[in-house]
């Protein structure tokens, strides 16, 4: 019961915050963070879930980005179609590199993921003609209005954008949970558990641990579709290693295998850089500095610490009761 009314809490937050603040700066950062949301909850399903560590991420949110983009301006597209067209992009480029990549697990895998992610970012820069090279691409058009009892939604303002990419990770959110909860979801907690117990009990690992990798590319391309219609500009930059890395701090930060934890460390991750501008001179020290002492100390991430001090908190409670009973 005391879930429910939190989600209920936390939704009626996320719905209420663009009323709540009085710059359009810090709208804009709202739908960044829930990008990045949407990008570290995929993450979070071949790390959290399925135990192997992804620096892909960027790569497949580039995909995703320039996919939904040259769909929408050279090939005329309405942008909700492109938008829905990018992660079936994103999936096939997944399935493509995610089959030979699969063959090797760990540290190596790891590698070569960030290799791959090299590769799309080299291909971004270098393939002018199609994507602009660091010049970028421009003139990526918004969502076209909606129309709803007469009233028209324009996404060109950051008000109505928000609210998409809300509408969007709730989406997500509930695509996410129902895998999670499904028997492919116990397959793969069991793949991180012990995949060799898994194979022996006749698992076909392989399958699973593809389908898992394709999920998360795809949610990364999906994001990197809204990211491009938001900003109407792309450049290969927002697509390197850096922010895959980002990505995996995120689920690491807010809790590995925890459906809340990605969204709390993609806020962590957007808010702190900007809310440490002040100081300037030290703003990467302080925030790497804080970012080490959190993985020191809650090595499980924020979100199951809080769940434990809540956890003992009530235990302590009911314990106290039932001692003046």
């Amino acid at each position: 019961m005391s879930r429910i009314v939190l989600v209920a809490a936390v939704a009626l937050a996320a719905l209420a915050f663009p009323q709540m603040v009085t710059s359009n700066y810090f709208i804009h950062l709202g739908v960044i963070a829930i990008i990045w949301m949407i990008v570290a909850q995929g993450t979070n399903v071949i790390q959290g879930y399925t135990g192997y560590v992804t620096i892909a991420q960027g790569g497949f949110m580039g995909i995703g980005a320039y996919g939904s983009a040259l769909l929408s301006v050279n090939a005329g597209l309405p942008v909700w179609i492109a938008i829905l067209i990018a992660p079936f992009i994103t999936a096939v480029a997944a399935v493509i590199a995610g089959y030979p990549s699969l063959r090797v697990k760990g540290h190596y895998f790891a590698i070569v993921t960030m290799a791959m992610n090299m590769v799309i970012f080299i291909v971004l820069v270098n393939w002018i003609p199609v994507t602009g090279g660091d010049a970028g691409m421009s003139g990526i058009p918004a969502p076209e209005p909606i129309s709803l009892g007469g009233l028209e939604i324009n996404f060109e303002r950051r008000v109505n954008y928000y609210y998409l990419v809300l509408a969007a990770l709730a989406l997500v959110m509930l695509l996410v949970t129902a895998v999670v909860r499904s028997r492919v979801g116990l397959v793969l907690q069991a793949i991180r558990q012990n995949e060799t117990f898994a194979e022996a009990a006749g698992v076909a690992c392989w399958r699973y641990k593809l389908f898992s990798f394709v999920f998360s590319a795809s949610l990364a391309g999906f994001a990197g579709a809204l990211y491009a219609h938001y900003l109407s500009f792309l450049s290969p930059a927002p697509f390197s290693v850096d922010h895959s890395l980002n990505a995996i701090l995120a689920v690491i930060l807010g809790g590995s295998g925890t459906l809340a934890g990605p969204l709390v460390g993609a806020v962590l991750t957007t808010a702190l850089p900007e809310m440490l501008r002040i100081a300037e001179t030290f703003r990467l020290i302080i925030y790497g500095v804080s970012l080490v002492l959190v993985m020191i100390f809650l090595p499980r991430g924020l979100v199951p610490w809080v769940a434990d001090l809540f956890g003992r908190f009530a235990g302590g409670r009911k314990d106290a009761e039932a001692e003046n009973r």
